[in-house]
């Protein structure tokens, strides 16, 4: 089924664009309904990170709580469940694996999407054809890592599973989206130019494994060569935490232990960078939310401006407008 968008764009040419341009997003789908909610299982909506609706999973009632919950999966990058109901009192409960929220609208109806997040995995560089190298990839493709492993020359190394191989000539482009971690393991071969490379990535990560003297001297030359002092604290040499590492293997362990501690501290500090939504209003006659910029139908009385989702609902205040004064305008 495709789910078309004004203009005759579907769903899923937006999904298939937002995948190949690397742009989180969320999918949200309903999977339950209890009339009257005008939206019907099966409906679906595409949630980007700037916060913008593509398709349908209900009116002004679920609007607002769809975009916060796609705010907490996008940074948890874990499917959730969101149930909208009468029977919630007060601020959304969060379960596990669910939240439960209070339906604004005083239809007494009740709705379920599914919230499911598309974010690209983590991307980790490696120069160096070493064992250790070798040892990074394959811990990293263990760890969901999209692997690419860097060489000078032609490839001469075999590509186990999904590791790409790539030149140091002609490194895969990688934008500031990118969750990206490098890891330079030449070893002696190219580490000026692996380094290089590294700085000119959008890394948030970028480790060398050297002694501490080599680590000193290469540092040295990238500050000579121009690079600054910003530039070369983005390096973390000697790479890896101490834990007593002696094999390749084991050293690899321990550079991967650090990118791993590196991201979840990230991960935990991190704000989705939804946009702020538009100031509402509720309706004082049927409690939906109105954007107050677009708002077609609103009147002023007593010194306070009252918003409505339609003209029936205003001309109803008109009657009484005493009656609803004690509804406060949500901003």
């Amino acid at each position: 089924m495709s789910w078309r968008l004004s203009g005759g764009v579907r769903l899923d040419e937006l999904i298939r664009d937002l995948e190949t341009r690397g742009e989180a997003f969320v999918i949200a789908t309903v999977v339950r309904r209890q009339p009257p909610v005008s939206a019907r299982v099966g409906d679906r909506a595409v949630i980007t990170a700037d916060g913008r609706i593509y398709g349908w999973v209900g009116g002004g009632c679920a609007h607002e709580l769809v975009l916060q919950e796609a705010r907490a999966v996008l940074t948890t990058r874990r499917p959730h469940l969101l149930r909208i109901t009468p029977e919630a009192s007060g601020e959304g409960v969060e379960e596990e694996a669910r939240t439960v929220a209070p339906m604004a609208c005083p239809s007494r109806g009740e709705l379920e999407v599914f919230l499911e997040p598309w974010v690209r995995e983590p991307q980790l560089l490696i120069f160096g054809e070493s064992p250790l190298a070798r040892a990074l990839a394959l811990f990293g493709q263990a760890l969901g890592y999209e692997v690419t492993q860097v060489v000078r020359d032609a490839p001469s190394l075999q590509s186990p599973g999904e590791i790409r191989i790539a030149r140091l000539e002609a490194l895969p482009g990688f934008s500031p989206q990118d969750e990206l971690y490098v890891v330079v393991a030449s070893m002696g071969h190219y580490d000026e130019e692996a380094l290089a490379a590294a700085l000119r990535t959008p890394a948030r990560y970028i480790g060398l494994v050297a002694s501490r003297r080599r680590a000193q001297a290469l540092l040295d030359f990238l500050r000579q060569a121009g690079w600054s002092e910003s530039d070369l604290m983005r390096i973390r040499a000697p790479a890896g935490l101490d834990l007593g590492a002696v094999t390749q293997e084991e050293i690899a362990l321990s550079v991967m232990a650090e990118i791993m501690q590196e991201r979840r501290r990230a991960m935990a500090e991190q704000v989705v960078p939804l946009e702020a939504s538009p100031a509402r209003a509720r309706d004082p006659i049927c409690g939906m939310e109105v954007e107050i910029a677009t708002a077609r139908y609103y009147t002023d009385w007593e010194g306070q401006r009252f918003y409505f989702c339609c003209a029936g609902c205003r001309q109803t205040f008109l009657r009484e407008p005493a009656r609803y004064t004690s509804v406060a305008v949500q901003g």
